[in-house]
């Protein structure tokens, strides 16, 4: 079976959701749910779908739990919606029909804002990200911009927004006269990295958060940084839920815990006052 197929099967591991459950539990004793149970899937949970494929905003840890900031994020939230936390692994692809099917009740994978998107779900921009290009620690193409990737292999994970900048790069190359790098498409980070690591490609496309990561594991280098920074959003179908989670967000600000979670992974915080994107 595939990585992929495990991914599609969207399991939650019992000790990820039990330990969840015990952690609300002790935590909401005596709160009062702050969003009403028409707005939720199922009552007192908030169900959230992530693909645990992007250290260190959300990964699985050597003993199978789910970690990373956007997975404390969303405990957070759910603390102080006085929700139990509910995860669903689940690949990128699938978020978007999930949460207007009604499998979760937010997408929590930092999901890309796009005007397209604000017209068909409620999209509350936290965070930015921007575009990385990595390569082995060698750096043997001498990278610093992407014209040095003309002629050359590149991977990226697929489905994402990643592979949607990666191709508008092989766009811009066509249109200049280059040559441009041929593109393949990995079911997560992990993989395309492996490739790179075995000289199967001569360069990763990832945001910024993850190339870092890469380079801080060792044996990679982000070679160039901080191409199309854009924000990224928490999306949800149901208004009034979005609501209450602007609102957290906005309390956390205020509280000082937003900055200090974005500090804990080396990320820079959302400038402004958090609200449900606006179809323009």
């Amino acid at each position: 079976m595939s990585i992929r197929s495990i991914f599609r099967r969207a399991l939650i591991p019992g000790t990820v959701a039990l330990a969840a459950s015990f952690a609300a539990s002790a935590a909401n004793a005596g709160c009062s749910a702050a969003v009403p149970a028409s707005a939720l899937i199922k009552q007192g949970t908030l169900i959230m779908s992530t693909n645990p494929t992007l250290p260190p905003l959300q990964y699985v840890d050597g003993s199978g739990q789910l970690k990373g900031m956007r997975i404390e994020l969303g405990e957070e939230i759910a603390k102080r919606l006085c929700l139990t936390p509910e995860y669903v692994k689940i690949d990128f692809d699938a978020m978007v029909p999930g949460l207007q099917g009604g499998r979760w009740d937010v997408i929590n994978t930092g999901i890309f804002v796009t005007d397209a998107r604000t017209k068909i779900m409620q999209m509350i921009p936290y965070e930015n990200q921007a575009i990385s290009l990595s390569t082995p620690i060698a750096n043997p193409l001498k990278v610093t911009k992407t014209d040095d990737l003309a002629g050359h292999t590149v991977g990226v994970e697929l489905g994402g927004f990643e592979e949607a900048q990666a191709r508008a790069m092989i766009k811009d190359m066509e249109a200049r006269g280059l040559k441009p790098f041929t593109l393949r498409t990995f079911d997560t980070f992990s993989i395309a990295y492996q490739a790179l690591a075995s000289g199967q490609l001569d360069a990763v496309v990832s945001i910024d958060a993850v190339a870092g990561e890469y380079q801080k594991r060792g044996g990679f280098a982000r070679v160039v940084s901080g191409l199309h920074p854009t924000p990224v959003a928490l999306a949800a179908k149901s208004p009034e839920l979005a609501g209450a989670i602007a609102k957290v967000l906005d309390e956390m600000q205020a509280d000082g815990s937003y900055q200090k979670l974005f500090a804990k992974y080396g990320m820079k915080p959302f400038d402004g006052t958090i609200a449900i994107a606006q179809p323009k």
